[in-house]
């Protein structure tokens, strides 16, 4: 124990007692430990920029088939997108509740029409189309139902 002792003390005094050209070179592992951060820090900064540049596109809205980010009905399409819509109505296809097709094709984009839709989404209901009742969403205001509704609406 005591040689383990003797041999630990003899090692730490050899390392703080290194010569003078030993300074340098630490202080050379330290700048090249500094540039491989500063290095690092920049290729982070670079990605960054890269990803910034990239044109943004909205994945949310291409899932269920509405229109992209940018046109007219877009602010629709976005409401529709981060509702659960999806889970009953597709663009095209009838899945639990008819196709927003189907339904433009039904009701005129008239004023009337707009507002008692909007009112329908927001309300629920069944026996328009079929037997399965539509989920009522009391959360959605009256605005937001209706730019949903003119969405529908437009696509003919």
């Amino acid at each position: 124990m005591k040689n383990a002792l003797l041999l630990l003390t003899l090692c730490a005094g050899l390392t703080s007692c290194g010569s003078e050209s030993d300074k340098p070179a630490a202080k050379e592992s330290y700048t090249l430990a500094d540039e491989a951060e500063t290095a690092q820090d920049s290729t982070t900064s670079a990605n960054l920029s890269a990803v910034a540049r990239q044109p943004q596109v909205d994945t949310n809205a291409t899932k269920i088939g509405t229109t992209p980010t940018g046109t007219p009905a877009a602010s629709g399409a976005k409401l529709i997108a981060g509702s659960d819509c999806a889970s009953c109505h597709r663009e095209a296809e009838k899945l639990l509740g008819p196709s927003y097709k189907d339904i433009a094709a039904k009701y005129p984009a008239n004023a009337a029409n707009v507002t008692m839709l909007a009112k329908k989404i927001i309300s629920g209901g069944s026996g328009n189309w079929g037997e399965v009742a539509m989920t009522p969403h009391p959360g959605l205001s009256q605005k937001d139902a209706e730019e949903m509704t003119r969405y529908i609406l437009s696509l003919k």
